[in-house]
């Protein structure tokens, strides 16, 4: 795990503010796949969440009666997490390091698996799941709607930061027509039933709480403070009163082989 992705504890109740959480309409496709190659009478009941942060997603599936174990490295973040989702069992572990004698009907990760370690990766993941459980990993970067205010954002942007994004862990092209992880899925034997799908998402938030959105991106987090409120000062200025964000969650879900 590097070091961006242990920088977000430093800003773990703005992150809890102003990181928006996921829809009814992930979780009823995560749940439906989950279903369809096995028996209606065994929903899932158990879930294992890797990286849960302050526990957007935990919430999510939890709500649907799931016992949903999250796991968090960040100790500040699962503090969080811990006000955020107080029934909810927690651990504080990398994913790496998480004991694997427990398993559970769903492996999820949101917006977090490429922070973890490309050796074993899924060997691991197989393992944290029971025969015919899922595997799901879900997420999307938030764009700016309006071509005119990204691109006025981008210059002002690029004066501190040389790419604000995560790069695709296996080199995927981003015009690929199967994308990370899903790339990978493909390429294991431990899963199968490979599947990915596109939810719709758009979010909208007054200019100044986008770019307090920005202060807990990584790329943001690493730059030195005085440089980083200069650069987010400036972004504002160059914001309308009200931006929409394109916030669409990539899902891909596959079954572990039995």
């Amino acid at each position: 795990m590097n070091e961006r992705a242990l920088s977000f504890g430093s800003v773990a109740a703005a992150y809890e503010r102003y990181r928006p959480g996921y829809p009814p309409e992930l979780v009823d496709a995560v749940l439906e796949y989950a279903q369809a190659s096995g028996s209606p009478s065994t929903p899932v009941r158990t879930a294992l969440e890797i990286g849960a942060g302050t526990g957007k997603a935990t919430r999510a599936f939890t709500a649907r009666g799931i016992a949903v174990t999250a796991t968090e490295p960040d100790p500040a973040m699962l503090a969080e997490l811990r006000r955020q989702v107080p029934a909810a069992p927690t651990l504080q572990s990398t994913f790496e390091d998480l004991p694997l004698g427990p398993t559970y009907d769903l492996v999820f990760a949101a917006a977090s698996l490429h922070w973890t370690t490309p050796a074993g990766r899924w060997d691991r993941a197989a393992a944290l799941l029971n025969p015919q459980g899922t595997f799901a990993s879900f997420g999307g970067p938030l764009h700016l709607a309006d071509p005119a205010v990204a691109q006025a954002v981008l210059i002002v942007s690029r004066r501190y930061l040389a790419d604000n994004g995560v790069p695709s862990p296996d080199g995927t092209p981003e015009n690929s027509p199967m994308q990370w992880p899903g790339t990978e899925l493909l390429r294991s034997p431990l899963f199968t039933d490979v599947h990915q799908s596109t939810i719709d998402r758009r979010v909208t938030m007054p200019g100044h709480e986008y770019v307090a959105h920005l202060s807990t991106i990584s790329a943001y987090l690493q730059l030195p403070e005085p440089t980083r409120i200069q650069a987010l000062t400036e972004i504002l200025q160059v914001l309308p009163l009200e931006v929409t964000m394109n916030a669409d969650l990539t899902l891909h879900l596959a079954h572990r082989t039995t």
